[in-house]
């Protein structure tokens, strides 16, 4: 059985945001803002079907996805570039290859213990974000 990932998530680390976004031809002062920020993650769970929001105070964004069928996203929260996206289990881990113009571009979700994990790749560049489940 898959992992539960509802809820409310707190960010408590982000390495290599930065790399990251210049990898996404993010600019300069977006980069160092961004940076700053300690975003909130809100899950929503339904078997195979998800809602994924992340929230801070310059930003809110969401995506919705059934496990295994390709949709179109916009990445207005970072690059506001469309790609084709689809996600899919890995054991637990949710995995998504997103295909557009940047190559390598995707993300994987996990949970460890009581730690929500993801990574953002593109282009080579790899950002790691750890969250703590709100209580």
């Amino acid at each position: 059985m898959p992992s539960d990932y509802n809820g409310t998530w707190d960010m408590v680390s982000n390495d290599n945001l930065e790399g990251y976004m210049a990898a996404l031809d993010i600019n300069f002062a977006t980069r160092k803002i961004a940076s700053m920020l300690k975003p909130q993650k809100v899950i929503k769970q339904d078997g195979d079907s998800f809602t994924f929001q992340t929230i801070s105070p310059v930003l809110k964004y969401e995506c919705s996805f059934k496990i295994g069928e390709e949709f179109e996203e916009v990445t207005k929260a970072m690059d506001n570039r469309k790609c084709q996206s689809v996600v899919n289990w890995d054991n637990d881990k949710l995995v998504c290859v997103q295909k557009g113009e940047k190559r390598n571009r995707g993300w994987t979700h996990w949970i460890q213990e009581d730690e929500l994990h993801l990574e953002l790749t593109c282009e080579g560049q790899v950002c790691k974000q750890v969250f703590k489940r709100k209580t």
